[in-house]
């Protein structure tokens, strides 16, 4: 996967609505303050968590699974064990249309898994940190 900071920021300018495998409800959490600093960013930002399911985060009812979801989801973010991240493959590739972008935030990484999702045509990210990466690149183009 080309991951440039140009091919970077076309992933962040043509993304518009993020769906985040793992979003917590702890604001201590990177899997909490990642998705806020998004959804301040102007993306539409929709937290998936069995655990907090019809709880309210970002302005967005936490949905238990991604097969929820209504609309278009551009980029999945996940912020889940490496290990733990399989068995949301099915879900992912349910999606209709299929995301674009499927970005393991920074530490997670799984070959099998995103050797899976390109495979369907899906552009993965491994091990960067959306907020991260957004900063460094100055947001992404109508997002700030």
């Amino acid at each position: 996967m080309d991951t440039s900071d140009e091919r970077l920021r076309e992933i962040l300018d043509a993304t518009h609505t993020v769906a985040v495998i793992g979003a917590s409800t702890n604001p201590d959490k990177p899997a909490h303050f990642v998705p806020r600093y998004m959804a301040e960013h102007g993306y539409a930002v929709l937290p998936v968590n069995p655990v907090a399911a019809g709880a309210e985060l970002f302005g967005e009812t936490v949905s238990a699974t991604l097969v929820e979801l209504d609309g278009q989801v551009d980029m999945v973010d996940v912020f889940r064990r490496p290990t733990d991240i399989p068995p949301h493959l099915p879900d992912i590739l349910a999606l209709r249309p299929l995301p674009k972008v499927v970005w393991f935030q920074l530490g997670i990484r799984n070959d099998e898994a995103a050797a899976e999702l390109e495979a369907a045509g899906i552009t993965v990210v491994q091990d960067k940190c959306l907020m991260e990466e957004h900063e460094r690149l100055g947001g992404g183009t109508g997002h700030r």
